[in-house]
Order: structure tokens, then C-alpha cells, then sequence
């Protein structure tokens, strides 16, 4: 048979002084199997060579098609966040949310549709779903991260996308280290808001160590976080059509012309805290025995103030606009006569709590079996805190307050206000002149609180002055896993394992929300105690009076009246998820020779039992107003069968053609799995009358505790020729084939038995007999009890292919003069749809990454790049729920430089290295649009360049 020569891999991954952190049983590891060390020569790189050599050399070694990346020294990624650093490689792509890249995609399927483990054992996110936020995780802790694209039977996360693995420092192989990180941090722009600073810093502490002959070994890493952001924000409401009537001479407005229908436009300041704790404890006091314990402990907290103006424009909440310029079917330009202005102090604060321990026992039974003992236990606490705030000119009901008229000026980043051509505005900075009362009345829902009644001239609907989101999550896991492995002689099949993996995962919400009134209602006070002017200025605006909102709220001074009690959707969105999965796996690793081509590879079926349910309620609005509710559970209990097979053919020295086939799954968003029924009934007479169930009065939203995972059966082959140390060449195509997708069913139930006479019931307000006169004559029942009720289903199929191209190339290859340069870059293309049109959540056309660097003598230049095209993804919306949106793609530049003192031959600077970064060069914007014209803009923010000053200092 012929031997696989170890000259690259080895020395690869030996010289880096780093080795994966997950025991064999955990985690698709390289080759590793024994060879004569001292035959080899061993040449120590660091620094960016380094991290390319070891990430290239655990890429080449893999039987499945990965992505690996590999920290340059022991706590030290180039990165604030993992995100950054994984984003970059071929086939991935990240999702910035708020200024930080945060989500990632891998082959088209954002984070919901990935798995990720840590060590090999899966991770709790700390997001409203399944899809882990990978900002919140420190490069501190990180020694190698592999991205598996294929699946393969050991692997117990999966995702239809792939898997993500983290894997942390092993301490009996890894180098003695101490390391001190810290980094100071700044934004290019100034806080927008006065109570937040735009400037940070990061410290972080690595130690790895060993004692008792080599026999236990430690690793720590502690890092301490507080990360600026800023962001310039502007939203339109929406485009209305735009009526001709209001065009000012000479101006011609087509049919079908739109205009911005309004907006609400802010600053946002925000700094993130991050406290994390990670350890490792391995132990081997004998040969045949070695234990690891490792903890986690991520303490987040991001606190943000939005401040700034809502307003109506044209169509909608003015009463006299005209309409100055037309472009294409949209208006750019006008004015309009006024609107209450809304000042917005909104706040929120979101903390987080992670903690997760794992215990691993290896132990060998002989010379060529193993077994295995994984236990782990993780837990996530998070609530969100999100005050609504508002304030004005005087409190809704209340005559003669001062309007603010505006012109105003589409562009590129939205719409830019100025001055009335002849009619002055209000201060809206002015303490003397801004009240803390809601200046519209939008408080229509309170109208069943008794004390907001009976008050001349002030109805309940101008007793809400602001409002808070605030849900609360909760979620564990615990697993338990026992493998066996050994070496065995069948044939072509060169190693045996198998084992069992048993989850048992919940996951809860509790969406609580309140109405805010400030004490004075139905007077009104000045605002009290602000604390300075929020800049507009990107929105042409001179800024709001500033105050501190969730101090207010966190004081007592509202008074609160709980939402649920009038939106039946706050229990509709309340809800436990419970899972328990079962796993059973089989696995033969492939090792052999066939007309001189060397072949690795393995084959294996995974079977995965589940039982899920799901607990909640169902609710409806009854008589008083108020939601009446009625606990509900659900669930079900099925089976999966997951073959998959890959292989690996060294055709020629170092270039391989790799395949793999298999059945891959998402286990389903939890928000979806939710068995709450909510229904509603619409008060608009025209549609109480109505005979047409798609157009009456009744209607419903539910969860399905019954979805199945999605699934699809995937199809992969690569081309990799590594001809360099860190040089390679790589092409991959994929295909995979939806089978089971999640899709927006409907069906139709007979509302009959919520029904309450009296109730729902037309209001007398329209003339429904048409007698000419509204009476109580036009007081009817519905006119059906059918309607429609949307909820999630099983059934969507669809496909997502593509192809992705990559590189590595150490310039010195093409010139001696160019020693020291090298590239890196990838391309992806992707295509994909799902049956009923709908898109792939994540998916970009094309995406691009270029990496170009620099490393001789101490020096480290490198500028990286990347470019993402359009793709669907998800946003904040009302009572912070999840909507879907279209994001524009990002272009983004982030450059660095440094300087390694261990070549400067000062023996008191050896092992410090200094690095200044900047990142988002190109200052560029997140844009969110309307599908079909990008110029109608929904969402534009803008975050400014961040820069960041650090050392290393490892001795």
C-alpha cells in the first residue's frame, strides 16, 4: 500500500504548537495517525503564513470538503469577533447586523440552517432562534475553526447548509504559553448621542501550561470587551402613489408614480460588554486513558440609544404636499405643509448569559480500540429591554400645537430634509418647548383601561406615551454521547465506529410587552432632566432633545399597562419548545490503493429519533377587550435515516479529487414549531359584510408543533491541488436538492365558536342597508364565519447549487523579489429558488474574498476585501418580532497592519507584537429596498470606519 507522505501535514501542524481542542470522537479531525517524527524537519512559522499553512495543511488532510482557519498564535485571530475571521472563507459570507458582522451564511443558508459546535458538541446561540450570533464569541478562545460542507455520519450537528466547529486549545499538546491582548478601539464617528462615548477596548489573558510529567495540562483564557458602535439611520415608512393633483407647475407625474410615504430616521450609539471565561483541563495519567472538562462562560450585555423624529410625508399623515420633482417613476423632491413631529428617545439593552461545561473520558481498551464518554450541559439566558419614548410638541388632543413643515430631497441613502420654502418649523431641540407626551394618538388599543376613560376631550387613545418590548428567553441543553472506534483489517475499510448521542433540548419565550402613560396624563410636562441634542444632521435635520428613556422606565416613573391584556399575539408568541433526539451511528473509514491511486474516505448512516413538543396558547380578543386565553400543546415523534459517504483520490503528488453524497437536515426554526392558534377579528364594516372568507373579518396565525426537519439530499465534487506549503488551488461544485422545505400554508376554519353577539358586529357607521342614513339599522353579524388561517407547513421543495473557486498563492513562487507576498482568494456562485418563488434565506448570487499580505522580518501588512450580492434575511419589526426583508449586499475593506518584535533582535521586546487595524474602510452602508427598485429605499444605515490599536505579548 502506499504511504501517505506526512512532510506537509505534519510539520504543518506540529510547528504551529496548537492542536485541535476536541477529543477524537467529537469532531472530524485530521489524520493524525503516528509517524516517525524525527524524520521530519521542523520549522516553526507564525503569524499569517502560519495561520494559511496549519488551516491549509487541516483542509488537505480532511476526508470531507472543509474550510479551516487557524489562529496565528495561541489567542490571537485577527479579528474582534469570529464572525469577521470565518466570513472570509470560500463559500461563506457574512450578514453585518447593526455595523457588526454577526450572521453568517455557508453555501446560500444563513445561520438558522448551520449547525454549530463547540469541541465538536453543539452550541446554544443566543438569538431568538437556533442560529448562533457568532460576534458574541471572542478569537481568545479560538484555536482552529473548521466549516464542514459535507456531512458525514460521526458528525452529531448538522445543518443543510454545513457545520461549523470551534475548537479550542488542547493543553498536553499545545506550547506553554502566556499571552496578554489588549486593544484600544474608536469609531470614526463622534457619538451621535450625548450619554455614549465612540470609543472601547478589549484585554484579554491566554495560559497554557502543563505539570505532573506532562500527565495534566491547563488552559485559560479570559477576555474583557467593550466595543463602540455608531450609526446614522434612516427609514422609510413605504411608497404610496403619489397623486398628480399635488405637482407643482410643470411637473408631470406619470401613472403609477410613488412617493415616500414618511419616516423614521435616527442616531443610534451602542456599546457592547462582553466578559468571557473559557478553560480546559486535560488529563492522561496513563497512556490508555486521557480526560478533558472544558467551560465556557460568555457574560454579554449591549446597551443602545436610537434617537430621533417619526414622521408622515406625503399620502400619508399630511394633509398638503406638492410634489417639485419626478425621476422614473418615483418622486425626488417636494414639500409638505406639516405633521406633529414624534420625537423618538428609544433605548435598548439586551443581556445574555452562556454557560456550558463538557466532560470527555477516552479510553483505550487495547492496542486498537477506543471508547469514548462525552457529557455536556449548556444554558442561555436572554432578555431584551426595548423602551419605546415619545415626545413633542403637546400631548395628542390638544389644540393648536405647532406643526413641522419640511421639504425634502430623495438620494441615495434616503430622504434629506431642509426648510419650508415659506413656513418657519419648531425647535425641536428646545427644552422649553417639548413635552413628555405622545404627540399623535396611537394609544387605540387602550381603550378598554378604565382609567382612561371619561375625561373631556382626552380619549385613551392619547394615553400612550411610549411602550416596552422586553421578552425573555430561556434555554438548556444536555447531552450525554458514547463512542467506539478501532482499527480493523476488512478490506478496503481501514477503521470502525459507532455510537449513540442522546439531546434533550428547551427552549423558552416569554414575550412580555407594556403601554407606557406618563403620571401626568392627561396633562403634560416638559421634558425632565435632558441631558443634551441628538445629532440629525445626516438626515438634514439639526437634532431632538436627548433624554434618558430606560432610566425613566427602570425608575417607575411610567405607568405600565401589560399588552398582552389587549394583543392576543403576545401569548401567541409565548411558547416552550421541548426536543429529545436520539442519534445511533455506524461509521467505516476507507483506506486504500487502486492502480496507484491513493483513496481515503469513509461511509456511514446516521438514524436520529426525535420527540418534540411544543406547549403555548391559543387567544382571541373578547368583548371587554381583553385576550382571552387557553393553554395548548402538540407534538409528534418520527425518524430519520442519514447515509453519507466521502471520498478522497490522490491521483498525483498532493492533488486530490474529492466526492460525497448524503441525506443532510435543519431541525425546524422553533418560533415556527410553536403550537399557538391566535385569532382575530377585523372591525372594518366593509369586510364584516362580506360573504368572501378571503376578505371577512376572521382570521388567524399559528405555529405547527408537528414540522419535520428540512431536508435535502446533497451532491459534492472538488478538485484541490496543493503545490506550496500555503499554496493551493481548489474548484468545487454542490448540488442540493430541497425535499422538504418549510412553506406559508393556509386553510380555512369556521370561526362560529369565539363568536360573541354584540361583538363583532358591524358599528353602525357605514350605511350597510343603503337607506342613506348610518344607524343602528347598519348594526349586522358577519356576514361569514369562514376565514383563513396562515400557518407553517411541511411540503416546499426547491434546489440551491453553485460553485466556488479558490486560491492561495505565495508570491515568491512567481518572482525571488517577491518573498514575503501572498494571496488568498475565493469566489462563489449560487444559484437557487424554492418551488413557490420564494428565496433561500441567506443566499447571495456571487460572492467575492480577496486576502492580500505582506510578512518579512517582523513587518505584517494585509488588506482584505470582500463583496456580497443581494440576499433575503430578517429584521426587528413590530413588538421585535422577525420580519423578512431584502438586504443589497455589502462591499467591505478592512486592512491591517503590524509589527512582530521577536524579529527586531531586542531581547526585552521579544514576543510583543503591535497591530493597528481599520475596518470598513470604504465607510460602506447596509441598504435595505424595496424588491424590484433599489432607489426606494427602506433602510440605510451607515456605521463609519472603526479602527483598532493592539498588542500581543506572548513570553
Amino acid at each position: 500500500m502506499k504511504q501517505f507522505k506526512p512532510n506537509l501535514i505534519k510539520a504543518a501542524l506540529i510547528s504551529g504548537g496548537m492542536a485541535f481542542g476536541s477529543a477524537p470522537a467529537l469532531a472530524q479531525e485530521a489524520n493524525t495517525d503516528a509517524v516517525d517524527e524525527a524524520n521530519l524537519e521542523v520549522i516553526q512559522v507564525s503569524g499569517i503564513r502560519g495561520s494559511l499553512q496549519r488551516a491549509q495543511a487541516i483542509k488537505m488532510d480532511n476526508t470531507s470538503i472543509v474550510e479551516a482557519l487557524s489562529a496565528e498564535d495561541i489567542g490571537k485571530l485577527p479579528d474582534t469577533s469570529i464572525a469577521e475571521s470565518i466570513a472570509r472563507l470560500p463559500g461563506l459570507a457574512g450578514e453585518r447586523r447593526n455595523g457588526r458582522t454577526s450572521g453568517i451564511s455557508v453555501r446560500g443558508f444563513n445561520e438558522n440552517y448551520v449547525g454549530t459546535t463547540l469541541n465538536g458538541r453543539e452550541l446554544l446561540g443566543m438569538g431568538d432562534n437556533r442560529g448562533v450570533e457568532f460576534d458574541l464569541y471572542p478569537t481568545e478562545i479560538v484555536s482552529n475553526i473548521l466549516v464542514y460542507k459535507t456531512p458525514e455520519a460521526g458528525l452529531m450537528t448538522q445543518g443543510i447548509g454545513g457545520t461549523v466547529d470551534i475548537q479550542t486549545v488542547r493543553p498536553l499538546s499545545a506550547e506553554r504559553t502566556f499571552a496578554f491582548n489588549g486593544t484600544y478601539e474608536a469609531n470614526e464617528y463622534d457619538a451621535g448621542n450625548p450619554d455614549f462615548d465612540n470609543k472601547g477596548h478589549r484585554l484579554s489573558f491566554n495560559y497554557v501550561d502543563q505539570f505532573a510529567d506532562d500527565k495534566l495540562g491547563v488552559a485559560l483564557a479570559i477576555a474583557d470587551m467593550e466595543s463602540p458602535r455608531q450609526e446614522e439611520y434612516f427609514r422609510g415608512w413605504g411608497y404610496a402613489t403619489a397623486n398628480a393633483e399635488n405637482a407643482a407647475e410643470g411637473v408631470e407625474v406619470p401613472e403609477g408614480t410613488v412617493i415616500l410615504g414618511g419616516h423614521d430616521s435616527f442616531t443610534r450609539s451602542a456599546m457592547l460588554e462582553r466578559t468571557s471565561i473559557a478553560g480546559v483541563i486535560e488529563y492522561a495519567p496513563t497512556d490508555d486513558l486521557r480526560i478533558q472538562f472544558d467551560a465556557l462562560y460568555i457574560d454579554f450585555e449591549e446597551n443602545d440609544a436610537r434617537r430621533g423624529v417619526e414622521e408622515g410625508g406625503a399620502e400619508w399623515g399630511t394633509s398638503a404636499y406638492t410634489i417639485t420633482g419626478v425621476e422614473d417613476g418615483l418622486v425626488t423632491s417636494g414639500f409638505y405643509d406639516g405633521f406633529l413631529s414624534v420625537i423618538r428617545n428609544d433605548s435598548r439593552q439586551q443581556k445574555a448569559e452562556l454557560t456550558t461545561f463538557g466532560l470527555n473520558i477516552e479510553y483505550a481498551l487495547n492496542d486498537n480500540w477506543t471508547a469514548t464518554l462525552d457529557l455536556s450541559m449548556g444554558e442561555v439566558d436572554k432578555t431584551i429591554t426595548d423602551i419605546e419614548s415619545y415626545s413633542g410638541v403637546g400631548r395628542a388632543g390638544v389644540d393648536g400645537r405647532p406643526v413641522t413643515p419640511r421639504s425634502w430631497q430623495m438620494t441615495s441613502s434616503g430622504a434629506v430634509y431642509s426648510a419650508h420654502p415659506t413656513l418657519d418649523s419648531v425647535d425641536l431641540t428646545d427644552p422649553n418647548a417639548i413635552f413628555l407626551a405622545g404627540p399623535q394618538a396611537w394609544g387605540g388599543s387602550l381603550a378598554p383601561v378604565e382609567r382612561f376613560q371619561g375625561v373631556e376631550g382626552f380619549g385613551p387613545e392619547t394615553a400612550q406615551d411610549g411602550f416596552v418590548n422586553e421578552p425573555d428567553f430561556d434555554e438548556t441543553l444536555d447531552a450525554a454521547r458514547i463512542d467506539i472506534e478501532g482499527f480493523v483489517e476488512w478490506g478496503i475499510f481501514s477503521k470502525f465506529s459507532a455510537g449513540v448521542n442522546y439531546q434533550d433540548r428547551e427552549k423558552t419565550k416569554d414575550n412580555n410587552g407594556a403601554f407606557l402613560t406618563a403620571p401626568t396624563w392627561p396633562n403634560a410636562e416638559l421634558v425632565p432632566d435632558p441631558i443634551g441634542v441628538a445629532d440629525l444632521s445626516h438626515i438634514g435635520i439639526d437634532g431632538v432633545l436627548a433624554y434618558d428613556s430606560l432610566g425613566l422606565y427602570r425608575s417607575g416613573f411610567y405607568i405600565e399597562t401589560e399588552a398582552e391584556l389587549f394583543e392576543n399575539g403576545r401569548f401567541g408568541d409565548s411558547y416552550t419548545i421541548s426536543e429529545e433526539l436520539l442519534t445511533i451511528y455506524a461509521k467505516l473509514d476507507i483506506d486504500t490503493e487502486i492502480n496507484g491511486v491513493y483513496i481515503l474516505g469513509n461511509v456511514g448512516v446516521q438514524v436520529v429519533d426525535v420527540d418534540q413538543q411544543g406547549s403555548g396558547f391559543n387567544t382571541v380578543t373578547g368583548p371587554t377587550g381583553f385576550t382571552e386565553i387557553a393553554p395548548v400543546s402538540d407534538g409528534t415523534s418520527y425518524h430519520d435515516i442519514l447515509p453519507t459517504i466521502n471520498l478522497s483520490f490522490e491521483f498525483a503528488e498532493n492533488q486530490f479529487i474529492r466526492t460525497a453524497m448524503g441525506k443532510v437536515i435543519s431541525r425546524p426554526r422553533m418560533d415556527d414549531m410553536r403550537p399557538n392558534n391566535t385569532v382575530s377579528f377585523t372591525f372594518n364594516d366593509q369586510q364584516i359584510i362580506s360573504t368572501n372568507p378571503n376578505n371577512g373579518p376572521w382570521s388567524a396565525g399559528a405555529g405547527n408543533a408537528r414540522l419535520k426537519p428540512l431536508e435535502a439530499n446533497q451532491f459534492d465534487i472538488a478538485y484541490e491541488n496543493y503545490f506550496a506549503d500555503t499554496g493551493y488551488f481548489a474548484a468545487s461544485f454542490f448540488y442540493k436538492d430541497l425535499t422538504n422545505w418549510h412553506v406559508a400554508g393556509r386553510s380555512f376554519n369556521d370561526f362560529s365558536n369565539v363568536y360573541i353577539e354584540g361583538f363583532h358586529q358591524t358599528s353602525g357607521n357605514t350605511d350597510i342597508n343603503g337607506d342613506g342614513l348610518t344607524n343602528d339599522a347598519d348594526i349586522v353579524a358577519p356576514g361569514t364565519f369562514i376565514g383563513p388561517v396562515d400557518f407553517r407547513e411541511d411540503g416546499l421543495e426547491g434546489f440551491v447549487r453553485g460553485w466556488e473557486l479558490q486560491g492561495s498563492l505565495p508570491l515568491e513562487l512567481v518572482h525571488d523579489s517577491l518573498a514575503g507576498f501572498g494571496l488568498f482568494a475565493s469566489a462563489t456562485f449560487l444559484d437557487g429558488e424554492l418551488d413557490n418563488g420564494d428565496q433561500v434565506p441567506g443566499l447571495s448570487d456571487e460572492t467575492y474574498s480577496l486576502t492580500a499580505f505582506y510578512e518579512s522580518n517582523g513587518f505584517e501588512v494585509r488588506v482584505s476585501a470582500t463583496k456580497r450580492d443581494e440576499f433575503a434575511t430578517e429584521t426587528r419589526a413590530q413588538s421585535l418580532s422577525l420580519a423578512q426583508i431584502q438586504d443589497n449586499g455589502v462591499k467591505q475593506v478592512d486592512a491591517q497592519i503590524g509589527y512582530d518584535f521577536s524579529e527586531s533582535g531586542i531581547e526585552y521586546l521579544q514576543g510583543l507584537r503591535v497591530t493597528l487595524q481599520g475596518q470598513n474602510l470604504t465607510d460602506e452602508p447596509t441598504v435595505r429596498v424595496n424588491p424590484g427598485d433599489s432607489r426606494q429605499i427602506i433602510e440605510h444605515q451607515s456605521f463609519g470606519r472603526n479602527f483598532l490599536l493592539g498588542f500581543n505579548y506572548t513570553f
